[in-house]
């Protein structure tokens, strides 16, 4: 007897979701998400901006965007991600639809409906990829866990911390 084979899902079956319905596809299989709440909010406008004026200060050439943004994951149509916050600095990635490869910096900002993924699935996809340093950020736990892929690190920090960034030397955040 043949095992029954799950569907693989495409870009285009991401595209083709009712209206307002918002999921993530990696390797072929999909999954829907929840509308954030408002401290998620609070928090991705917290990064966006600190990261922001911090490269805008800097007269540095990486962007910055906050969710909803597409990332197309290494460049297939069986990957599409919407990172609460990325942060690309290679401009030829970047295009009217989104980035195509992996950004420098990821943020994602656990709420109870994406812990797995978060935690999981998203943090070997993002390693896999080419992500450069991935933030994970536990409101629940007051806790943020940065992996700095490029050196094979990971820190935890507490919401209270002073939070070094790996990519950029001389910006750290404080979450209290």
């Amino acid at each position: 007897m043949e095992a029954l084979k799950e569907k693989t899902y495409t870009v285009d079956d991401i595209y083709d979701l009712p209206n307002g319905e918002r999921a993530e596809l990696i390797n072929g299989k999909i999954y829907f998400m929840a509308p954030p709440t408002r401290s998620h909010q609070r928090l991705v406008h917290f990064f966006d901006r600190t990261i922001g004026n911090y490269i805008k200060s800097n007269g540095g050439e990486c962007e910055v965007y906050p969710a909803p943004f597409a990332v197309f994951l290494n460049q297939d149509d069986h990957n599409y991600v919407e990172p609460d916050i990325s942060v690309i600095c290679d401009p030829s990635k970047l295009d009217e639809k989104g980035c195509h490869g992996a950004p420098d910096w990821v943020i994602e900002i656990v709420s109870e409906n994406s812990r797995r993924m978060d935690y999981a699935i998203k943090l070997f996809k993002y390693r896999s990829s080419g992500v450069r340093e991935y933030w994970i950020v536990d409101s629940k736990k007051q806790r943020v866990i940065v992996y700095s892929f490029d050196y094979d690190m990971m820190e935890e920090y507490s919401f209270e911390d002073e939070i070094p960034v790996g990519i950029y030397d001389g910006l750290s955040m404080k979450l209290e």
